[in-house]
């Protein structure tokens, strides 16, 4: 059993939806939403996309996964994948490692995201249930009953619900929505470069420093990105205001006397914060305008386009009628949890990159001087938060949730867990069966027809039925994921596992589908 969600704007339509915010997270709901038939107005206050700036650079596979369903593949495409991450303590190499991850995406990008939202754009001109108005500051949004009015001075625009991705500085619609965004901000600064240079060799590692020479004490970062360009992060003293002279010393410091190209430079400093809550009746708060963390590990950006999907589906659901609205509040319930997660694994990287004290330094010390490769912090990266404690999710006991994954690996499939990828042959994807409702999957000794005659009375959501063997060709697939013949895995829109049932019947699928969309079951 199959459903398509189609839809196309007409003329004098409101939008169902207003996103708040043009950068990559307020694309990505758009382009999410647009995708599940929904309308769409996306406001920003700024006259036109700025061009310039590496900004947020390293983006990780789930989230090519989400931008590839968006219709932006290319950034996958065009993004570089380094292989090797070598880091250093003053003048030597303490240890390197590399992605071991397989998969039909890689498991990661070095892109700028200035070209990142050159091709999300490109995406959004293609969509016509996307309407994108530049020179629109949203100064204010009511909520009533039945929708929200989006204030631009004195000009509004009325829908459904609205998502702010305004980014850290909505602080004054953080404060009209009566949400508080606690936490701290760090005293130290980083200086950021874009330069293009030919350094043979470094176009396939990142290097992290601990306190070089050229700049005691203190972090240096390099990371390569596409077309010959490398983006350097070096910490500087909190007081420190960088001369162009200071700059090209720098560089000069780490590449010698090589020429070079400097693209584009910022100094900018680290927040720890979080919104006291992602949902506020109509409005969902999303990406940096709901969190702030270091950037370390890259869990930024790569944890606010998982809000932005989180948000699609379900408002999709609500608008459609295909779940009550009290399915939104689950959206605070799981990205608030997730940007708590981050906040404490970026404190904890930040404890060690930047220590307040005796204690803290002593430690460091001690692990850079040992070489202690297990101890060294230098950012975990990013990777899918697992929605195991979430109200969405059927747990099993035969299926637990084993904790977080040494580093690189991957987490074993379970309830909440985001489904791993797997190719299926003919250049398809298993997550791109995820991304139309939720997929039900099959063991071999479950009967798909008993299925769908049960689940087709439960939602009136797109839901497919599917059976492990038919969906690769090869009956391989069960194996690789580990997938036993009587049980069933129920999958939802954003690809995490809502439920797997052990000697499955309909009715145990049907209470979990029910459960993952806040329908009533009995």
């Amino acid at each position: 059993m199959t459903a398509a969600v189609t839809g196309g704007a007409r003329a004098g339509e409101e939008p169902q939806v207003v996103v708040v915010g043009a950068g990559p997270v307020g694309q990505t709901a758009a382009l999410l939403l647009a995708r599940w038939g929904v309308r769409v107005l996306v406001l920003d206050r700024r006259g036109g996309r700025d061009p310039a700036g590496s900004k947020s650079i390293c983006q990780q596979r789930d989230v090519l996964d989400v931008w590839t369903a968006a219709g932006a593949g290319r950034i996958a495409q065009e993004g570089l994948t380094w292989t090797t991450a070598r880091t250093y303590y003053r003048d030597r190499e303490l240890f390197s490692w590399s992605f071991q991850g397989e998969g039909p995406l890689p498991p990661f990008v070095n892109i700028s995201q200035s070209r990142t939202e050159e091709l999300l754009d490109a995406a959004i001109a293609g969509q016509p249930l996307v309407e994108v108005r530049w020179g629109h500051e949203v100064t204010g949004i009511s909520q009533d009953g039945r929708g929200v009015t989006v204030h631009c001075g004195p000009r509004s625009v009325r829908a459904a619900y609205a998502v702010v991705c305004a980014g850290a500085r909505a602080q004054p619609l953080r404060q009209a929505l009566g949400v508080a965004f606690e936490g701290e901000t760090f005293d130290e600064q980083f200086l950021i470069c874009d330069i293009r240079a030919d350094l043979p060799g470094w176009e396939s590692e990142r290097r992290f420093y601990f306190d070089p020479a050229w700049n005691p004490g203190r972090q240096v970062l390099i990371h390569p990105c596409p077309g010959g360009t490398f983006r350097i992060d070096w910490q500087i003293a909190p007081d420190f205001i960088p001369t162009q002279a200071d700059i090209s010393r720098k560089i000069r410091q780490i590449i010698g006397d090589r020429p070079f190209e400097l693209l584009w430079n910022s100094t900018y400093r680290f927040h720890s914060r979080v919104a006291s809550r992602m949902r506020v009746g109509r409005v969902l708060l999303a990406g940096d305008c709901a969190h702030l963390v270091a950037p370390f590990g890259a869990r930024g950006l790569n944890s606010g386009v998982p809000d932005a999907e989180n948000a699609a589906w379900k408002l999709a659901f609500v608008l459609h009628g295909w779940a009550p609205e009290e399915l939104l509040e689950t959206y605070h319930d799981e990205r608030h949890a997730a940007a708590l997660e981050n906040l404490e694994v970026t404190a904890a990287t930040m404890r060690f990159l930047a220590p307040r004290t005796p204690e803290d330094r002593a430690r460091r010390r001690s692990v850079l001087e040992r070489g202690a490769a297990g101890e060294v912090d230098s950012g975990r990266f990013a990777e899918p938060f697992w929605y195991v404690d979430s109200p969405l999710t059927t747990p099993e006991p035969s299926r637990p949730f084993t904790g977080r994954p040494a580093r690189g690996a991957a987490c074993a499939p379970a309830p909440g867990v985001i489904l791993p990828d797997a190719p299926l042959g003919g250049g398809r994807r298993l997550r791109e069966l995820c991304r139309d409702g939720f997929l039900v999957l099959l063991g071999d000794m479950c009967d798909s027809s008993l299925f769908v005659q049960v689940l087709g009375k439960v939602t009136t959501a797109p839901l497919a039925v599917r059976e492990f063997a038919e969906i690769d060709g090869t009956g391989t697939l069960a194996g690789t994921l580990g997938a036993r013949p009587e049980e069933a895995w129920l999958i939802r829109p954003d690809s995490h596992i809502a439920a797997i049932i052990p000697h499955a019947g309909p009715e145990a699928v049907a209470a979990a589908v029910s459960r993952a969309s806040r329908l009533s079951w009995s």
